[in-house]
């Protein structure tokens, strides 16, 4: 499946890329937006792309090929980004992209469990290196260590909490039932356990609504535990305020801040963060509501139907 990168347009409005320019994609993907950037940054302008997942820097090196040296690539997470810049020498930073959604690769291709709509190991990582805790190298966390070692209360609080699934006691009772007799390793365990723990109406799409989430009416039962299950895995919300002050430091005056997310959760966090730096005036914020889609692009690109962009200028230095 080829990637469809979201909101084309009001990214390149907001980032405003201009000649000989220097960008930061601090979450390369496959490199769409990247693309975009480089067509409008050069012919000196640089692009430093960041993903920690090393199949998806392999998945971006068709950039090098198009774009030369102007192109520089980092396996790594985003939450070092003061580090790899200050490594790199990248400097001036005149704008950064922060995109917080799945590529479709990871969704389709990567065969680490994001999906339900395939049997693949509870994996979720969006990176597969191991971690140093206690001054030793240990594997990172997956879905499978959750289900199967996390205690009820904590994996019942993962899911009210990431995914705000209303059935997330039933749900968690559930599993602590199928893994006394079985491990639980893939998606479709996974799967079978939650359809048995919901009501009939919820396993066939008509979910309640959900102030998080909006209306999910016609989306997958198992949607919501998913999606908690990934945020949980990736650290994804402190993650993201671990790297927001990074990205206001290093920006240049003058240079702009795009970040697109794809639940309320994540939006808060960078909405309030935004806020506060412009009451700290640091910043200008460029957009008073976050943008969303089109229905010509939600039309053609249903996922980007979750999507919303916030950007700002910074106007110190």
């Amino acid at each position: 499946m080829i990637h469809r990168p979201v909101l084309q347009k009001e990214v390149l409005k907001y980032l405003d890329p201009k000649t000989n320019e220097n960008f930061i994609d601090a979450t390369l993907g496959e490199g769409g937006h990247a693309k975009l950037i480089l067509e409008k940054n050069g012919p000196k302008g640089k692009l430093l792309g960041i993903d920690q997942d090393p199949k998806q820097i392999a998945n971006s090196k068709w950039l090098i090929d198009n774009f030369g040296k102007r192109v520089m690539l980092v396996n790594n997470s985003y939450i070092n980004l003061k580090k790899i810049v200050e490594e790199k020498k990248f400097r001036p930073v005149n704008g950064i992209l922060l995109d917080l959604g799945m590529s479709s690769w990871q969704l389709e291709e990567s065969g680490r469990g994001f999906s339900f709509l395939k049997d693949e190991p509870l994996d979720m990582r969006y990176g597969t290196e191991r971690q140093m805790a206690n001054g030793k190298w240990q594997n990172s966390l997956t879905a499978e260590e959750i289900v199967n070692k996390w205690p009820e209360e904590e994996i019942k609080k993962v899911l009210e909490e990431y995914g705000e699934e209303k059935f997330a006691k039933g749900i968690t009772e559930q599993i602590i039932r199928e893994r006394k007799t079985k491990p639980i390793r893939t998606t479709t365990q996974l799967i079978e356990i939650i359809k048995r723990a919901v009501p009939f109406k919820y396993q066939h799409g008509r979910i309640p609504r959900s102030r998080t989430f909006g209306s999910l009416r016609g989306r997958h039962c198992a949607t919501r535990t998913f999606q908690a299950l990934r945020i949980a895995v990736n650290d994804e919300l402190n993650n993201l305020r671990k790297v927001s002050p990074q990205l206001i430091e290093i920006l240049n005056s003058n240079g702009r801040l795009v970040i697109i997310s794809f639940h309320s959760l994540e939006d808060r966090i960078v909405k309030n963060f935004l806020k506060d730096k412009t009451k700290e005036k640091i910043i200008k914020i460029l957009t008073k509501k976050p943008i969303t889609a089109s229905p010509e692009e939600i039309k053609e690109n249903p996922r980007a139907r979750l999507a919303k962009l916030r950007a700002a200028i910074k106007i110190t230095n």
